[in-house]
């Protein structure tokens, strides 16, 4: 075999460096056009063909992962849909099993060593570029969730592709059936960046400090449906009240997103969406939600709006289910609007 190789390259010794100059030149002017962190169909399309065909190659690589995830209320399951249709070689991400074990309210991020096992588990190495999607029935609900934690574990070459819908629409190929075993890697455990969340004490000091004088004015922005915000609609977790914590912004997932495509609108409709619920970006900002999901929705769309400072964009990782656990009535701190 080493022969014929020697004798290969003998007949083309020209040739065959050039050859492999497009082909890195290629794949690096591929990486670098996902340089917005929300990415098109056609975007992702020929990111992924500028990977190498070598299973062998140790070349960083474009690797879709699919996070679909529904609510507990819904009759689909997240794996089954990735089973019915995903984008060819594309990584399952489980939103139910990639969180701490430990925790008594669902969807709490894992620790980084669960974390970096996890991503090992997917074959994903650090230098990797992550595009992560959505089922093409919801088109984007919890693939920025994931996009938000691999960012959150120091993997800053991600992304989230707006959206599988359209990509099936559009004619780009997809496979169905059960999945192969990937090739496991070896994921350095990271550090947790902790400026990116904010936990439930901090969250309860910032409630009380509404409207006092001389407060940080920290914004509380919520993106559950309105019915369940205003505590007319019942929470998808049994026993679960619903309502608000006092102060908070009402910003639905749905507001987000066009009604047809459900792609997250365009930065110029997304900051008009903002300014209109009175949303300042010079003062710092919380997202929440049920369960820490789609709370990645709205700081995915105030990055794409650039609106505001990201230093001073933080999630709620318990959110709703927490808060509506912990708190006590007598406090004052869950909010109707029936």
């Amino acid at each position: 075999m080493a022969v014929a190789t020697l004798l290969q390259r003998a007949r083309s010794p020209l040739l065959r460096p050039n050859a492999q100059f497009a082909f890195q030149a290629s794949r690096l002017t591929a990486r670098r056009s996902l340089s917005s962190y929300l990415v098109t169909p056609k975007e992702l399309s020929e990111a992924l063909k500028q990977n190498s065909p070598s299973k062998i190659s140790t070349a960083p690589r474009t690797v879709a992962v699919c996070a679909s995830w529904f609510l507990p209320t819904s009759p689909l399951n997240g794996l089954q849909t990735f089973r019915e249709k995903r984008i060819p070689s594309a990584r399952f991400f489980d939103l139910d099993k990639v969180i701490d074990k430990h925790s008594p309210y669902p969807h709490m991020l894992p620790s980084p060593s669960s974390f970096a096992k996890a991503m090992s588990s997917l074959g994903i190495k650090k230098d990797d570029t992550v595009v992560v999607y959505d089922s093409h029935e919801l088109g984007i609900f919890s693939a920025p969730r994931v996009g938000w934690t691999l960012k959150a574990f120091g993997h800053d070459s991600v992304h989230v592709l707006n959206n599988f819908k359209l990509w099936v629409e559009e004619g780009y190929p997809t496979e169905s059936g059960e999945f192969w075993d990937v090739n496991t890697c070896p994921y350095p455990i990271p550090t947790f960046d902790t400026s990116k969340l904010i936990e439930f004490e901090e969250v309860r000091e910032v409630v009380k400090d509404y409207n006092k004088e001389g407060a940080e004015g920290v914004q509380i922005l919520d993106a559950r449906p309105r019915g369940r915000w205003s505590g007319k609609d019942e929470e998808p977790r049994p026993g679960l009240e619903s309502g608000h914590m006092p102060g908070s912004i009402s910003v639905p997932l749905s507001d987000l997103l066009d009604p047809v495509s459900k792609t997250i609108l365009p930065g110029d409709k997304l900051r008009a969406l903002f300014e209109k619920k009175g949303i300042d970006p010079s003062r710092p900002i919380v997202s929440s939600c049920g369960t820490g999901v789609t709370a990645a929705v709205i700081d995915a769309a105030l990055g794409e709006a650039g609106y505001g400072s990201e230093k001073n964009r933080r999630l709620y990782d318990g959110s709703w289910t927490e808060w509506a656990q912990r708190v006590k009535k007598s406090d004052g701190l869950i909010v109707k609007e029936i």
